[in-house]
């Protein structure tokens, strides 16, 4: 599959999930939060510290996702990004986009003998759905 159409199948999903959302709007678990908000697209912060983030009640953990989830951003360090996969893999995700710095070698190769449609090849979410500040 092109990274086109992997794209446009991660984008299919009628709700999406950011793993490692911040409440700190200088990183990029809270850009790619407000980038999701920006484009109209349902979305559920995964952060098991905070109740709210941008005004949205927080989850603490994958598997307390609702399942009309299929897709999820996965912004954390590679070594949590291999537990994060497992999770999703658990709960049914179909899609995981594992933004610049969160991949993992062995967490690529995981999702892929899962059959989970995979983005870790640098492809930003800021990018593609064209995040601006503000």
């Amino acid at each position: 599959m092109t990274i086109e159409k992997q794209l446009e199948q991660f984008l299919l999903s009628p709700v999406f999930a950011v793993i490692g959302a911040s409440t700190n709007r200088d990183k990029y678990g809270n850009k790619v939060l407000r980038c999701y908000q920006q484009n109209d697209r349902p979305v559920i912060p995964v952060n098991p510290k905070e109740k709210q983030i941008e005004g949205i009640n927080c989850v603490a953990s994958v598997a307390d996702l609702p399942t009309e989830i299929e897709s999820i951003s996965v912004i954390t360090p590679p070594e949590i990004t291999e537990k994060i996969v497992k999770q999703a893999a658990a709960k049914g995700i179909k899609n995981i986009w594992m933004q610049p710095g969160a991949e993992s070698p062995a967490a690529v190769k995981y999702c892929a003998g899962q059959g989970i449609n995979i983005i870790a090849d640098g492809s930003c979410l800021l990018v593609v759905l064209r995040y601006h500040e503000g």
